[in-house]
């Protein structure tokens, strides 16, 4: 199996880091406010705020483009160029170019670097800007609505027939910068029916435009939830909510702008079975679940049932289980709950 990572750089994370100070200030006043990636005071949510504006004002079509590989194709000599038009100093920008050919490291040999930035690098993001500020400045000129987020470039307009034309305008720019469009994942389509930044959006009664966790990102989420979770890996209740509080505090702050409550309670409710059919994979034998329920104030009616369809976890834990191991329950263990 190959294995590649970038090389350390000729400038380690202090120097990167200081020059970061340094050109911050010289190009960040000048980005558009349609672009929220990577900059001071701006972050994701601000720019599905303002994608969820452009939609209930009507442009309901949105020129979804996607840029392949877009940090493994960036052009040094364009984005250079782009650079020594802001900046006098030739050391720093001998610098910046010793940063871009940084090599690869594949099976323990080093390849020259001649396009891309260096993954995880702390100047990657605002070369990105640099690069890409061409794009949305000829996107402001034309009076188009717009939200950028690093690569990420989602273009709303009124109808489709104008959703083509900006597709085909976007193509161009892109061009000039040597940056090729996933086509399989670029599309003019209708705003609900795209993601941005893990939210898709939907219309409530009234016509107006709610926002939601994409499907995407909540298929991902039960992923994760479902390896924390999985009955097979013996790891004790509190260890499994240990895990499932560190990554749910997370998710539920990023995901909070979610129009959707009744989503969130669902998946509280499937997550707290989960970790029921835990218990029940724990006590193993019907003789020591009973103990167990009785211990925990269940009835000998309730305890007797669960004991005796002992291997039916999933099944039990939706029935009588949920009485005896209750919502409090996990909440004293300290599970987060999504929807409160």
């Amino acid at each position: 199996m190959q294995c590649e990572a970038d090389v350390p750089t000729v400038l380690d994370r202090f120097i990167q880091q200081a020059l970061l100070q340094v050109l911050q200030p010289i190009f960040d006043p000048g980005f558009s406010s349609h672009s929220h990636g990577f900059r001071p005071g701006k972050r994701a949510h601000d720019a599905i705020v303002e994608a969820q504006r452009y939609i209930q004002q009507g442009r309901k079509w949105v020129v979804d483009v996607d840029l392949a590989a877009f940090f493994d194709r960036v052009n040094h000599d364009i984005l250079m160029g782009k650079l020594a038009k802001r900046i006098e100093d030739r050391r720093a920008l001998g610098l910046i170019r010793r940063y871009l050919n940084a090599g690869i490291l594949a099976n323990g040999i080093t390849t020259e670097r001649h396009e891309g930035t260096p993954q995880g690098g702390p100047l990657s993001p605002l070369l990105a800007n640099v690069l890409l500020d061409e794009v949305d400045k000829e996107l402001e000129k034309r009076g188009h609505s717009f939200v950028r987020y690093a690569d990420d470039n989602n273009v709303y307009v009124k109808t489709r027939r104008a959703g083509e034309r900006v597709m085909g305008l976007l193509r161009q720019l892109y061009a000039k910068l040597r940056l090729p469009i996933n086509e399989s994942k670029s599309a003019v389509d209708l705003a609900w029916n795209r993601k941005i930044l893990g939210y898709s959006f939907w219309i409530a009664p009234g016509r107006v435009i709610k926002r939601r966790v994409a499907s995407k990102a909540l298929t991902a989420m039960k992923e994760r939830v479902r390896l924390i979770t999985k009955r097979s890996g013996g790891r004790s209740i509190p260890r499994v909510i240990e895990e499932l509080r560190s990554y749910l505090t997370g998710w539920k702050q990023y995901f909070q702008l979610a129009d959707t409550p009744r989503i969130f309670e669902e998946l509280d409710q499937w997550i707290r079975h989960r970790l029921r059919a835990i218990h029940l994979k724990h006590w193993n034998r019907g003789r020591t679940t009973f103990r167990e329920l009785r211990s925990r104030g269940a009835s000998e009616r309730v305890a007797a049932i669960v004991a005796t369809n002992t291997r039916r976890w999933w099944w039990n834990s939706t029935h009588y289980l949920h009485t005896v191991l209750t919502t409090r329950y996990f909440d004293e263990l300290g599970l987060t709950r999504l929807a409160a």
